[in-house]
């Protein structure tokens, strides 16, 4: 495991004391922020199967995989960012 991922384990199960006080430096391409509590634990909903038809063969139960990966972030930390900008981006999936 590597160090940072056991430190960041510890500290949030409470084997090491989160100090409020302590000030930090950060690296100008930090992304992360330190929270006290973990977010709930959602559901695993698994994958999912969509139909496709291709020319004449039919496929009822393909599943879904577009290598795609997805990063979402908060409008306001967006907005903290400089020279960012966003455009819209639209999927059809048919």
């Amino acid at each position: 495991m590597p160090t940072y991922a056991k430190f960041m384990k510890e500290l949030l199960t409470k084997k090491r004391k989160f100090i409020e006080q302590e000030i930090i430096e950060l690296e100008a391409g930090c992304s992360a922020i330190i929270q006290k509590n973990l977010p709930p634990k959602s559901k695993d909903l698994g994958s999912f199967t969509i139909s496709i038809t291709i020319e004449n063969p039919s496929f009822g139960g393909a599943l879904l995989d577009s290598d795609a990966s997805i990063n979402l972030m908060h409008l306001s930390m967006l907005d903290r960012v400089e020279q960012v900008e966003v455009k819209p981006t639209r999927t059809l999936m048919v």
